[in-house]
């Protein structure tokens, strides 16, 4: 008999108990002002993206993390809202990446492969980010000179390489653990 791969009541539901563990996750955040423009944030939601791309697939995966992402600039922090179709866009990418990675070794994935996508998903996310840091919120949003919006993507480095170290340190053994809860609750979508 051949498998078709259908969009099942469980997949749309552990999808959006992704996207709210995403918005949960990016409201526990430090915003710190930066001097040339914005602000930067240590948070917690980039593990949630991961875990949606290692859980869910890249599709669904990018789906959720990109949705949660994008409702907390809508609902939590409102001084985000002009950017929350970019945000759905890079942290979707971050989802997308990571589930893609997974991809290639379908089922058979533990924690030094989840661990591989998750830094292939921290990357991918972190490079977008700072392109969308400099162009688009430093020459475009607040009109800095090209030296000035470099000084801004500097500026949000550390933040966003902390906040790429804790999801690629937690998201895979989150991950596991979880997998095998949803597997032992015969709620595990590759089972």
């Amino acid at each position: 008999m051949k498998h078709t791969s259908s969009l099942t009541t469980k997949k749309i539901v552990l999808t959006g108990l992704m996207a709210a563990l995403t918005v949960i996750g990016s409201a526990l955040r430090i915003k710190i002002p930066l001097e040339i423009a914005g602000t930067a944030s240590f948070h917690l939601g980039n593990i949630m993206c991961a875990l949606s791309g290692i859980l869910l697939g890249p599709w669904l995966g990018g789906l959720a993390s990109g949705l949660g992402s994008a409702l907390y600039d809508i609902i939590l922090d409102p001084s985000y809202i002009y950017e929350c179709w970019i945000t759905f866009l890079t942290k979707g990418l971050y989802g997308l990446v990571t589930g893609l990675v997974l991809l290639a070794w379908k089922k058979d994935w533990g924690y030094w492969k989840a661990l591989v996508a998750t830094l292939a998903g921290a990357v991918s996310y972190a490079v977008v980010y700072m392109a969308k840091t400099y162009f688009y919120s430093g020459l475009l949003v607040y009109d800095l000179t090209p030296d000035a919006a470099l000084l801004n993507v500097v500026a949000k480095l550390p933040s966003t390489v902390f906040n790429a170290a804790v999801a690629v340190i937690f998201a895979p053994v989150l991950a596991i653990a979880i997998r095998k809860a949803l597997k032992r609750s015969h709620l595990a979508l590759d089972s």
